[in-house]
C-alpha cells in the first residue's frame, strides 16, 4: 500500500477562531490506483475535483492567517463531501463518465477506501475543528470552499456564486449580505444546490454539533486562472474577517437539520 497522504493542512492561528475546508481541493490518486480505467484528460475535469478550490483556499488562508484542511484525494475515488451511508459515496458513473475502477467493487476494497482516505480526511477535519476550539476558547468559524460548472447540460447557470446550507442560517445571512452588497455578482441561495445533504462535511463536523458554518460555491470560470483566484480571494477575505468578528458566529447553538435519510 502506498503512503499517498488524503489530507493536507494548511497551519494558521488557532486563537483567531476560523477554519477553512476545501473537500474537493485537488484532483490526486495513489499511484495504484492509476486512473480508475478513464483517459487522464477526465481528471481535469469537474467530475474529479473542484476546478480553482485548491488555489483559492491557499490564499485565503494566507490572507486571513488562519488554518484549512483540503481534501488531496480525487472524488473520484471516493467522495469526502458524502456520508458513509450515501449511494453516491464512490461513484459508478459521473456526469456521462463511466468509472471502470469503481464498478464491480468488493466490499473490502469498499472499506479500504473509507478506511484508508475518506475516515482521514474527516478525522483532520475534527482534529483542526477541535484544536481551534481550544486554543480560540470559543466555537470556530467554518467556512466551506466549493465550485460549479457554469452550464449543466446545455442550461446556463447564472449565479457567480451561491451559499449552501441547511437550517443553520447564522453565518449564512451576514455572507450573502456581504456578498450581495456591492450589486456586482448574482449570488445564489442554495442554489444551483439545496444545502440540505445528511451526512455531508458541513452536516457531520457543524450541524450536529452547533457550529456556525457556510457553504461558499464560486463558478469555476471565475477562478480558472490565476488572476480569478486572486480577485475571488481579495473579494471574500474581508467578508471572511468581518464575519469573524462578529461574536455570535462563535456560539454553539443547535439547529434541527431538513437534511433526511438517503
Amino acid at each position: 500500500m502506498s503512503d499517498f497522504q488524503p489530507y493536507e493542512i494548511i497551519e494558521g492561528d488557532y486563537d483567531k477562531g476560523m477554519v477553512l475546508i476545501a473537500d474537493h481541493a485537488m484532483n490526486l490518486l495513489p499511484a495504484h490506483y492509476g486512473n480508475l480505467g478513464l483517459p487522464q484528460a477526465a481528471f481535469q475535469r469537474h467530475i474529479a475535483f473542484d476546478i480553482g478550490i485548491e488555489g483559492l483556499t491557499r490564499q485565503l488562508a494566507a490572507r486571513l492567517g488562519v488554518p484549512a484542511v483540503m481534501g488531496r484525494f480525487s472524488r473520484l475515488l471516493i467522495d469526502p463531501n458524502r456520508g458513509e451511508d450515501d449511494p453516491t459515496l464512490i461513484m459508478k458513473i459521473s456526469d456521462g463518465a463511466i468509472i471502470p475502477g469503481n464498478h464491480p467493487m468488493t466490499q473490502d476494497e469498499w472499506d479500504l477506501r473509507l478506511n484508508t482516505y475518506h475516515r482521514p480526511y474527516h478525522n483532520a477535519v475534527a482534529s483542526v475543528l477541535g484544536k481551534v476550539a481550544s486554543q480560540a476558547g470559543k466555537a470556530p468559524l467554518v467556512l466551506s470552499l466549493h465550485s460549479y460548472t457554469p452550464f449543466w447540460k446545455d442550461v446556463a447557470r447564472p449565479w457567480h456564486a451561491a451559499v449552501l446550507w441547511d437550517t443553520d442560517h447564522r453565518a449564512v445571512l451576514p455572507l450573502l449580505e456581504h456578498l450581495r452588497a456591492g450589486g456586482d455578482i448574482l449570488v445564489g441561495d442554495n442554489e444551483p444546490y439545496d444545502g440540505a445533504l445528511k451526512g455531508d462535511t458541513m452536516y457531520h463536523h457543524c450541524m450536529r454539533h452547533g457550529i456556525a458554518h457556510a457553504l461558499l460555491e464560486v463558478r469555476q470560470d471565475l477562478i480558472g486562472d490565476e488572476a480569478g483566484i486572486t480577485a475571488w480571494s481579495q473579494r471574500l477575505a474581508p467578508i471572511f474577517a468581518a464575519m469573524n468578528d462578529d461574536p455570535t458566529l462563535h456560539e454553539y447553538q443547535q439547529f434541527a437539520s431538513r437534511a433526511g435519510p438517503y
